[in-house]
């Protein structure tokens, strides 16, 4: 079954469409504002927030969250410079991604990064040679690639060969090499290994995995971290059926842990920050698109949308799933007087391809030429992440709703770092 959607938001999602035209994504800014208070009542105790832009690099997001979340992770020079010209101060970001240009490290190091994500030996040599070109010393976080994570987890990047940060069983020499280099300080460790995760047991599992390796190496080490980055692995319902993660129920789980962790005298000074991006802003995110024809076809109803797997990889099934599922949708305008019944139909986009489909078998009231279909969970991983040039059908509009106020915040072109 698809979830009925509140009257006030079907109107801001129609109102949106009627003056924007579709298909469009439209953020919600009081989803993430809650989104944001939640987190901070149940994990802010331990964790400062920092936000993974990636899963939404929209310039305007960026900026309203500026003043609402402490840190941003950015994962390439591109989004370094997007982030900065939304008014994120240098020094707030930290650098993450497994094959950074030296473009990119010699711009990002110049301009004050504030944390250099290492991936490799290969990265943190090249960096400190940079930082001594550039006069100065450059904060550094060491990324652990850990042997194992719990079931449970969306995408796994632990236990297997991985281009992510460095193998748990090299991380004791590489270690010792990088705190040998002179123009790098070692600022603390960073461990992302899975993500999308509904499951409470699984996450505080993980990040239990996480604190045993962040207190084994600190003691090799010697090390007194300013900050421990927890890849925070937090899921959002996307499918029927799913059930949205109890923010509560994995505080009290982790607390143990997280309490003798901050009381060890080695980590008294020690910063928490957790990682995160489409848990805070997926669920406040619409994909909005209009049926611009029906058909009968060997037994099926089909909707033709203006948008579809162009516009929204992740809705389509071809961003990680491996088994196919609908998102939860509906129609907007939810009966609008054509009764109450539901029927079932299949969604297709406006792609001559067979693979652009958003929904199969979807129940939904009686779907007709006009109608607009809103798919939820769209903020994270949208229009950045979808091929919006293929057959060139029109990129989707980006609308932030902050309040009563709807604000046209399409990206008209990227920010991508060049050599030259």
């Amino acid at each position: 079954m698809n979830r009925p959607e509140p009257a006030p938001t079907d109107r801001i999602l129609a109102e949106a469409a009627d003056r924007f035209g579709t298909p469009a994504y439209v953020y919600l800014t009081d989803v993430i504002e809650a989104r944001i208070a939640a987190l901070q009542g149940a994990l802010g105790r331990w964790f400062d927030l920092s936000y993974a832009m990636k899963c939404n690099p929209n310039p305007a997001l960026l900026a309203w969250l500026k003043d609402r979340v402490p840190y941003i992770d950015v994962s390439s020079g591109g989004e370094f410079l997007l982030a900065r010209s939304a008014g994120w101060s240098p020094e707030r970001a930290s650098f993450t991604g497994p094959a950074k240009r030296e473009v990119e490290l010699r711009r990002s190091i110049a301009a004050g990064l504030g944390e250099l994500v290492v991936e490799s030996l290969r990265e943190a040599r090249l960096a400190d040679r940079i930082a001594a070109e550039a006069g100065r010393r450059q904060d550094v976080v060491i990324r652990i690639a850990p042997d194992r994570v719990p079931k449970g987890f969306g995408d796994q990047m632990a236990g297997r060969p991985s281009p992510f940060g460095i193998d748990i069983e090299e991380a004791p020499a590489a270690l010792a090499e990088i705190l040998a280099l002179p123009h790098l300080r070692v600022a603390g460790l960073h461990i992302y290994s899975g993500t999308q995760c509904l499951k409470p047991a699984a996450i505080v599992e993980n990040w239990r995995i996480f604190i045993g390796i962040f207190r084994d190496l600190c003691i090799a080490h010697d090390l007194h971290p300013d900050r421990l980055i927890f890849g925070s692995g937090l899921g959002i319902p996307y499918h029927p059926g799913d059930t949205a993660l109890d923010l509560d129920e994995v505080a009290a789980a982790a607390a143990p842990d997280l309490e003798a962790l901050k009381a060890d005298p080695r980590f008294a000074g020690t910063r928490l920050v957790l990682e995160l991006g489409r848990y805070l802003v997926g669920p406040a995110g619409y994909f909005v698109t209009r049926v611009t024809a029906t058909k009968n076809s060997r037994g099926a109803r089909i909707a033709i949308c203006d948008g579809g797997m162009n516009g929204h990889l992740a809705a389509s099934g071809h961003f990680g799933m491996v088994l196919r599922r609908n998102y939860v949708m509906h129609r907007v305008g939810g009966s609008g007087g054509k009764g109450g019944s539901e029927e079932k139909i299949d969604i297709s986009g406006p792609l001559c391809t067979s693979i652009d489909k958003l929904g199969s078998g979807v129940m939904l009231p009686r779907i007709d030429e006009g109608d607009l279909i809103a798919i939820h969970a769209s903020g994270a991983y949208g229009p950045t992440s979808s091929p919006v040039n293929f057959i060139s059908h029109p990129t989707p509009r980006e609308i932030i709703a902050e309040g009563g106020q709807l604000i046209d915040a399409t990206r008209i072109e990227g920010a991508g770092l060049r050599d030259d």
